[in-house]
């Protein structure tokens, strides 16, 4: 309730594939108040009139000042994904609209599939599955790069985020040795000096256009003969074809999540390589992690409604510095 006798109005902007994964209880979410379900983010603006707080999921066009025109009640963005930049405008803000997002949910997920990257690499488990599928000999299967445990790993760790920091613990409490590179942290080590350290370097840090291209052909460089880059973040912060050309050579690993071109092509280079990992930008899939991010949604909802502050509130001083 909203403090009166009238239900809360939420608009739940959310296909109905991703909003069961999210709201697998529809009781808890019908429970907020008067829910109406949009499968379809092109019938937005007819169904926003009304609408105290707006349930928004990937693909939201941005809401702009027309856009808002159409709902004057409204109090509320809440994202059941991570960033807000592709629709948050500055209309939001100025009209006293609230923005939260549960990009906190996911950092678990990101992070143990980060980890297993990490174990798939340093284990040369690509390598073999590659082989293997591909038809080569079991004697020519068997011949894979040198392989290493990650207790006492050396890896350097690119950006204290949410997820980077859920992959130091894993990776520390797995006996790695971890350095961080970090604008933010006192104790972080230079960007070069971790890159030319570290047997594997997993990227972790928000796309803002300071990073973009953070790693480029002078910084892949730098990494040793064998060493392995993990990219569950955003390909903005690699040079996609840079990347390419070292990997081309043999000199590197590298497993990814994420693409400068989503769905990755069929005929894209990265496919045909032993020395590639890949996934179709699924980090953040699990039932569990899908399930945090609706249970931070409806909670933040529950606390507009109770007048308490957001836990995951962003404002518009914070876009600059979250990805």
């Amino acid at each position: 309730m909203t403090g009166s006798a009238e239900p809360l109005r939420v608009l739940v902007c959310v296909p109905e594939g991703l909003r069961r994964q999210f709201f697998p209880d529809p009781g808890h979410l019908l429970a907020l108040g008067e829910v109406r379900l949009l499968d379809d983010h092109r019938e937005l603006a007819g169904a926003l009139p009304g609408t105290e707080v707006l349930v928004t999921g990937w693909g939201t066009p941005p809401l702009d000042a027309g856009l808002l025109d159409q709902a004057p009640t409204l109090r509320l963005v809440a994202h059941t994904g991570a960033s807000v930049k592709p629709f948050v405008t500055g209309a939001l803000w100025a009209r006293g609209i609230q923005v939260t997002q549960a990009g906190a949910g996911m950092a678990r997920s990101v992070a143990e599939v980060a980890m297993a990257f990490t174990l798939a690499l340093l284990h040369q488990v690509h390598r073999f599955d590659h082989a293997l599928r591909g038809g080569s000999p079991w004697a020519a299967a068997e011949r894979a790069p040198r392989r290493h445990e990650i207790l006492g790993c050396p890896i350097g760790v690119i950006g204290a985020s949410r997820t980077g920091r859920a992959y130091i613990e894993l990776a520390r409490a797995l006996g790695a040795d971890v350095r961080v590179t970090d604008p933010f942290l006192e104790d972080a080590v230079g960007l070069d000096e971790l890159l030319a350290k570290s047997r594997i370097v997993a990227v972790h840090a928000p796309a803002l256009p300071e990073t973009r291209h953070l790693l480029g052909s002078r910084e892949l460089a730098l990494m040793p003969d064998g060493a392995g880059l993990v990219n569950t973040a955003r390909s903005w912060l690699v040079d996609e074809a840079a990347l390419l050309a070292e990997l081309r050579t043999g000199r590197l690993d590298a497993a990814l999540d994420v693409f400068d071109e989503e769905p990755l092509p069929d005929d894209h280079p990265f496919r045909a390589l032993p020395n590639v990992l890949l996934t179709p930008h699924q980090a953040a899939g699990t039932a569990e992690c899908r399930r945090r991010q609706g249970d931070i949604v409806i909670a933040e909802i529950e606390r507009l409604v109770a007048g308490l502050p957001l836990e995951h509130a962003v404002t518009a001083a914070m876009l600059h510095h979250i990805g």
